[in-house]
């Protein structure tokens, strides 16, 4: 985007005569600014562009104006608002438009085809007599004790049967899949994740499921509403004891660590070796290398905008966003020049884009020059 033409789009924001697209756009352009030393004066003041971009910012969040990426009901949180007024005070770091650094320089190409798709909602559930059910949109699966309209899997919590049998969801790549367990939990299951967990409960005993591998989001069912039962998350490194509510684990077989983020409540992980408990707004980080739990505070929001339909990318490098498109797209990503791995982007991005808008907005930024598609491999120049 050359600086007349950002100029012109952004007094036309601040206006509130851009359009859904042109929001977009400029949200995109927001989050892949990284710090700059210097503020090109021909933006103007500084400190004036920062209060008419907020200014104009909370009066869009009071009137629910502006929705850059057209999901909802997420876009109604304060969360979410929150974020979007921090995406937009951003724009005080705006000169890297004009002077983008560590960023490869030549010739733009672009190759693509139509058979890349976007992810959706699909799973396969396996039964404990090994029975294979297809998990997709416009299909319906219904037995006594749960029922299935295609984009999520609901458990009769009235099953309350001492023989308990397991069963097995797997979300492959291009895939995600929601399921309400027996006991009310809810669970949001991202690409490539696989979850085994008993299809009843008994009231007293400890509710035990496994993530075998990938990443999911619990909303668990409090204890109080089963006779204290407590709740145990387990994984190949890791057992997590819930006290509260809602956190996230990932623990994906391609990624060298297992994050475990607390949004509400607290929960205790244990690795056998050592135990520690969590806060709101902390992340624990067991290394496949390593017996140590590391706890560190971090930005919930980021880390969970996958449920709600978002690509965040804060500083991460291009080849751990290749990990997650490639999740997402069931597309294999490689680096022709595997130095352009290591180069950092901020963005946030609408995972109901194509992969070709996506891999076109970081081109546009001149983080790389060019991609190429091959059936299901991209190729990044």
């Amino acid at each position: 985007m050359k600086k007349e033409e950002f100029l012109v789009l952004l007094n036309r924001y601040l206006s509130g005569e851009t359009n859904l697209e042109e929001n977009k756009k400029l949200l995109n352009y927001y989050e892949s600014f990284q710090t700059a030393s210097d503020w090109d004066e021909a933006l103007g003041s500084k400190e004036d562009l920062e209060n008419r971009m907020l200014n104009r910012i909370q009066k869009s969040l009071k009137s629910e104006e502006v929705k850059v990426v057209p999901l909802r009901p997420f876009y109604t949180r304060t969360s979410f608002k929150v974020a979007i007024a921090a995406s937009v005070a951003m724009l005080i770091s705006i000169t890297l438009l004009f002077n983008t650094k560590d960023a490869p320089q030549g010739t733009v190409t672009v190759a693509v085809n139509k058979n890349i798709l976007i992810g959706t909602d699909k799973a396969t559930l396996t039964l404990e007599d090994g029975s294979v059910i297809a998990l997709e949109k416009g299909k319906e699966y219904e037995t006594g004790k749960v029922s299935s309209n295609g984009e999520k899997l609901v458990y009769n919590s009235q099953n309350k049967s001492k023989a308990i049998a397991n069963n097995l969801l797997t979300i492959p790549r291009g895939g995600q899949f929601f399921v309400q367990l027996a006991d009310s939990t809810k669970v949001w299951l991202n690409s490539e994740s696989q979850l085994k967990y008993p299809i009843a409960f008994v009231d007293g005993e400890t509710r035990q499921v496994e993530l075998l591998y990938g990443e999911a989001y619990f909303e668990v069912s409090p204890s109080t509403k089963h006779k204290g039962s407590r709740f145990k998350v387990k994984t190949q490194m890791q057992n997590v004891e819930v006290i509260g509510t809602e956190f996230n684990i990932k623990a994906y077989k391609d990624e060298s660590s297992i994050y475990t983020t607390l949004v509400k409540g607290k929960v205790a992980i244990d690795n056998a070796k050592q135990k520690e408990f969590l806060e709101p707004n902390e992340q624990s980080r067991i290394s496949r290398n390593s017996t140590e739990i590391a706890i560190s505070k971090v930005d919930v929001y980021n880390e969970i905008s996958w449920r709600k339909g978002l690509f965040v990318f804060k500083g991460m490098p291009l080849k751990d966003i290749a990990k997650v498109l490639s999740r997402w797209y069931d597309v294999d990503i490689v680096f022709a020049d595997p130095a352009l791995g290591n180069v950092k982007f901020n963005g946030v991005l609408n995972k109901n884009q194509k992969l070709e808008e996506i891999l076109t907005t970081i081109k546009n930024i001149n983080f790389i020059n060019a991609y190429e598609i091959k059936d299901h491999k991209v190729i990044i120049k």
